[in-house]
C-alpha cells in the first residue's frame, strides 16, 4: 500500500511545523514547504529526526508570487507525483499596505490567492489522489471580515485607502473561507476541502506582524495555545478515517463550527468562487 503524502505549507515553525511533525507521527510522509532556500533546509533537518522511516522533503517557494505558486506545483508534481492531504497553512498579516508584483494586496495574495492557486493548480494537474483532503487554515479574525455582497473584492484592492491590519486580515481569511465552501461543491466525489480556526496559537505570528496584532498578542497570548494543541483540529480534518462532515465545512476545536453569516450565504460563496478563479486566469471548477 503506498504511504499516504501530506503537502504542508507555512511548515517552517509554529502551526504548520507542529501540523508536519503530527502527520509524520500519523504515518504521512511530508512535503513542508517554506519561504526561502534556508528555510526549507532547517525545516528538513528538524523534521527528518523525528520522523521515524517516513520520507520528508523539503520546498520553498514565496507564495505572496503568483510565478513561484506556479513552480512549486510543478515541483511537487516532480518530486511527489501524488498528494493525498494539502494543508494551506501559509499566512501572514500585514501591518501596512502593499501591492504584490502581481498587482493584488499582499494580505489577500498571501492568505487567500495562493492557497487556492496551488490547489488548483494540482487539480488541472490530477496530483491529488481520488479520497484527498484540502485543509485551508483559517482565523477566528474572520468575525472581522467585511465582503461587499454586492461586489465582492477578493484582490484586497479597495483597502488601499483604508487599510485596517486586523479588518483586512480578517477579509482575506472570510474571502478564503467563502472560497472554501464553494470549492467543496465542485471538487470531484470522494474529495473534501474544510477551514480550520486554530484559535489563538503562541507562535510568533502576531509579534512578526506588528502592528495591532503585535500589541494584542501581549494579551492574547494569556489564552493561547501550545502549536501542537492548535495542530489537532487540522490534523483531525486530515485523518480521521471517515471524512468529516460537513464537506466545505469550518471546524474549530475539532468540530464543526459555526462560521459568520456571510460564509453562509452560497450565492456570496459561489460569486467569491468564480471571481477567484478569474483574478488568477483559473478555470472554474463546474458545480457538481
Amino acid at each position: 500500500m503506498n504511504t499516504p503524502i501530506a503537502v504542508v505549507t507555512g511548515a517552517a515553525g509554529g502551526l504548520g511545523q507542529a501540523t508536519a511533525r503530527q502527520l509524520l507521527a500519523a504515518g504521512f510522509d511530508v512535503v513542508a514547504v517554506t519561504r526561502d532556500a534556508a528555510s526549507a533546509r532547517e525545516t528538513l533537518r528538524i523534521l527528518e529526526a523525528p520522523a521515524r522511516g517516513r520520507t520528508v522533503h523539503a520546498l520553498h517557494a514565496d507564495l505572496v508570487d503568483r510565478a513561484d505558486v506556479r513552480a512549486l506545483a510543478g515541483r511537487l508534481r516532480e518530486s511527489v507525483g501524488r498528494v493525498d492531504v494539502l494543508v494551506n497553512n501559509a499566512g501572514a498579516a500585514f501591518a501596512h499596505y502593499a501591492e504584490t508584483a502581481d498587482g493584488t494586496e499582499r494580505t489577500h495574495a498571501l492568505n487567500h490567492l495562493a492557497p487556492f492557486h496551488l490547489t488548483h493548480l494540482l487539480l488541472a494537474d490530477g496530483l491529488f489522489a481520488p479520497g484527498a483532503r484540502i485543509v485551508n487554515i483559517s482565523s477566528d479574525l474572520v468575525t472581522r471580515g467585511r465582503v461587499d455582497a454586492g461586489d465582492p473584492d477578493v484582490t484586497g484592492l479597495s483597502w488601499r485607502e483604508r487599510f485596517s491590519q486586523i479588518t483586512v486580515y480578517g477579509t482575506a481569511k472570510l474571502t478564503g473561507l467563502l472560497a472554501t465552501t464553494a470549492l467543496a461543491a465542485r471538487l470531484p466525489a470522494g474529495m473534501h476541502a474544510y477551514s480550520a480556526s486554530p484559535g489563538v496559537v503562541r507562535t510568533g505570528f502576531h509579534h512578526k506582524s506588528g502592528g495591532l496584532l503585535k500589541a494584542a498578542a501581549a494579551v492574547g497570548s494569556l489564552f493561547a495555545q501550545t502549536p501542537q494543541k492548535a495542530a489537532r483540529t487540522p490534523v483531525l480534518l486530515a485523518t480521521a478515517p471517515a471524512a468529516p462532515a460537513p464537506n466545505g465545512g469550518f471546524f474549530a476545536k475539532g468540530a464543526p463550527a459555526t462560521a459568520p453569516a456571510p460564509a453562509r450565504d452560497a450565492a456570496l460563496a459561489a460569486e467569491v468562487y468564480e471571481r477567484t478563479a478569474r483574478t488568477l486566469g483559473l478555470t472554474a471548477l463546474p458545480r457538481r
